[in-house]
């Protein structure tokens, strides 16, 4: 019955995949909020809290491009092999510095800078990897299923950080971190897939890179589930904010923090495991957009709340609106996209739905500086309303999209 619904299973490597990456994924997860936690320890400042946001998207605009062209021309599972490698050895030496009493904002920052970068080279080859470990009929089910993994990770993680961090202390979060990404090393070297790249194969250069944006711009329901992704995130981001909301407003600590930070991903787990029982979605254009909608109302139910529980039940709402969005989001950009052009898509993709999250920290910490961050959540939550509404009536292509008749 399991696997009737989760068919990608029936594959070896796809197991091994996403389980390294599930339990990767929760010491990241971990390690995002030690950081967060303990960038606020040191400063006090919502806007420290906002640079940490800005400092993980600036890499990613200088690498983003180039990230994507060697998912596009190396072998993807060496490249993701080297980039896993790079981050392990971040992790440690975030671990030795708050062991030895050496931690500043500013060599946390620094840290955090190379670690987007090896983000940046990351995240496309995990991406364009996972075509090559399933059947074409299984590909939305991996997606779906590699989404209730991370978004479960995402739950695990920050609840056992919160804990970790009051009683075993911050290093050892950062530990832990860097041995989880052994887990998805050991997996990448166990899989049989070989990750190298099906169809044309075009170097890396200028013209390769504008060949990956041509494209998406050539396809009106990949760039608008883009844009649409990146204005949404950008005004309803209020990650960076949480530890202010743990300490000052809900009083709560690190254990507390855990909680709010996982419960976006309980909303996002119980929204994936709908979809996938519901199986075939029909209308995804309209389904996506009422996704988002949902997310922006949790997001202004967050900033308007004072106690703890409808806090956290409206976490629980941001994170099922965004999981709709997202699976269907990303089958759709894995579908549409030629595997030799994959890489690619991928990178300039993530300029934006990574972008757009930690630009919305930034913008979220700057704001809160001057009006607080309960009213800088509330008004990112009415702006999304608005810009939905925009989306919504002036690309109808969007709104009336129906991948299952193409």
């Amino acid at each position: 019955m399991f696997l009737e619904k989760y068919p990608s299973l029936k594959s070896r490597d796809f197991r091994l995949w996403a389980a390294g990456q599930f339990i990767s994924n929760i010491g990241t997860q971990m390690q995002f909020v030690a950081i967060n936690w303990q960038i606020y320890i040191i400063t006090h400042s919502p806007f420290a809290l906002g640079v940490v946001g800005f400092i993980r998207f600036f890499p990613i605009i200088i690498f983003s491009f180039i990230a994507g062209s060697v998912a596009d021309n190396f072998n993807r599972k060496i490249a993701n092999l080297i980039s896993q490698i790079a981050l392990t050895i971040l992790s440690l030496i975030l671990a030795i510095c708050t062991y030895t009493h050496k931690e500043t904002s500013f060599l946390i920052y620094i840290i955090t800078f190379l670690t987007a970068i090896g983000v940046a080279f990351e995240s496309p080859t995990r991406q364009a990897l996972i075509p090559s470990l399933v059947k074409k009929k299984e590909l939305g089910n991996a997606i779906n299923l590699t989404n209730v993994l991370r978004e479960t990770g995402t739950i695990i993680g920050p609840a056992i950080a919160g804990f970790l961090i009051a009683y075993i202390g911050i290093g050892n979060i950062y530990l832990i971190n860097a041995l989880s990404f052994l887990v998805i090393i050991f997996a990448l070297l166990m899989m049989n897939a070989s990750g190298d790249i099906v169809g044309n194969v075009s170097g890396i250069s200028l013209s390769s890179i504008l060949e990956g944006i041509v494209f998406i711009k050539s396809k009106t329901i990949l760039w608008s589930t883009i844009l649409l992704d990146f204005f949404c995130t950008f005004f309803s981001g209020a990650t960076a904010l949480l530890p202010i909301f743990a300490k000052d407003i809900l009083s709560i600590g690190p254990q507390g923090l855990g909680f709010l930070y996982a419960a976006p991903s309980v909303g996002a787990v119980l929204a994936a495991f709908i979809l996938a029982h519901i199986g075939k979605i029909s209308k995804e254009g309209k389904v996506l957009l009422i996704g988002v909608l949902i997310y922006s109302v949790g997001t202004i139910i967050f900033g308007m709340s004072k106690n703890f529980w409808l806090s956290l039940i409206a976490l629980v709402i941001v994170g099922a609106g965004d999981s709709f969005s997202t699976i269907i989001r990303s089958t759709i950009r894995q579908l549409v996209t030629p595997d030799y052009l994959r890489g690619r898509m991928v990178s300039i993709t993530m300029l934006f739905y990574l972008g757009g999250p930690q630009l919305g920290d930034f913008e979220a910490g700057t704001l809160a500086n001057f009006i607080g961050a309960p009213y800088s959540v509330i008004s990112g939550g009415l702006a999304t309303l608005l810009v939905i509404g925009l989306f919504a009536f002036k690309i109808p292509e969007l709104k009336n999209y129906e991948g299952h008749k193409e």
